[in-house]
């Protein structure tokens, strides 16, 4: 078992505040960079862009980046990762005159978009 650093533990105690966590979820390829960006300190886990989202990739549960994070956040499912370029491209994340659905739902504008799908789309 590995013990606790001491920032850890001060966090823990509550003496520090967190610090902002963004979790990127995707991958990058010789085409582009093809992530979903959730900042963590915004998200506040209400469930509302795994509902809207058409490929059904977005889930919220237990936060696997920040171990101390109690409430629940957004994030892309595992299989759904390798797979984003294409599964996001239909909603038109960056380049449609609407925002992608979970980014047009999220209220506290957790969610982003990288800029592969904009500059591949809308040139090509």
């Amino acid at each position: 078992m590995m013990t606790p650093s001491l920032a850890e533990r001060d966090w823990a105690r509550g003496k520090r505040k967190a610090e902002t966590v963004i979790a990127n979820y995707g991958f990058r390829d010789g085409s582009g960079d093809w992530y979903i960006t959730i900042d963590t300190e915004k998200c506040s886990g209400c469930g509302n862009c795994p509902e809207v989202c058409p490929a059904k990739i977005l889930d919220v549960g237990v936060d696997e980046i920040d171990i101390f994070r109690e409430k629940p956040v957004a994030f892309v499912k595992h299989e759904e990762r390798k797979r984003i370029k294409y599964r996001c491209a239909p909603c038109r994340p960056g380049y449609g005159v609407e925002p992608a659905p979970c980014v047009g739902i999220c209220e506290p504008k957790a969610i982003t978009h990288s800029e592969g799908w904009k500059l591949q789309f809308r040139f090509g």
